[in-house]
């Protein structure tokens, strides 16, 4: 399941309109640094192994053996003046693949932290 909030939703629109953008958005693991890997969105096509779903006038791209693994997916926006943006998260942590700069994982233990 993905869920997208209304102010996501609204700003993601806003973006696409203002760069003429008209790309499926994918929601993929992004390599993170001392934190470790987190979900992120980026423009893509899409592939046989995705997920497709529609919300308004966006396509958004998930692949499958990622949605199995977070299970469900929240795509939300934070206004916080300057460090404005969208956060990713899900019911399931991705799996510490090492790399970062500490031991530990997310301090929330979850995806898109």
């Amino acid at each position: 399941m993905l869920e997208i909030t209304t102010q996501a939703n609204e700003k993601l629109i806003e973006y696409l309109q203002a760069n003429n953008i008209s790309s499926s958005l994918r929601v993929a693991v992004m390599q993170g640094g001392c934190s470790g890997p987190s979900l992120g969105l980026a423009l893509d096509e899409e592939k046989p192994t995705d997920e497709l779903f529609k919300r308004q006038n966006l396509t958004f791209l998930v692949e499958k053996d990622l949605l199995q693994q977070c299970g469900s997916i929240k795509v939300d926006y934070a206004e916080a003046g300057n460090r404005s943006g969208f956060t990713i998260t899900s019911t399931n942590p991705l799996p510490d693949t090492g790399g970062g700069c500490s031991s530990g994982s997310c301090g929330s233990g979850g995806c898109g932290c």
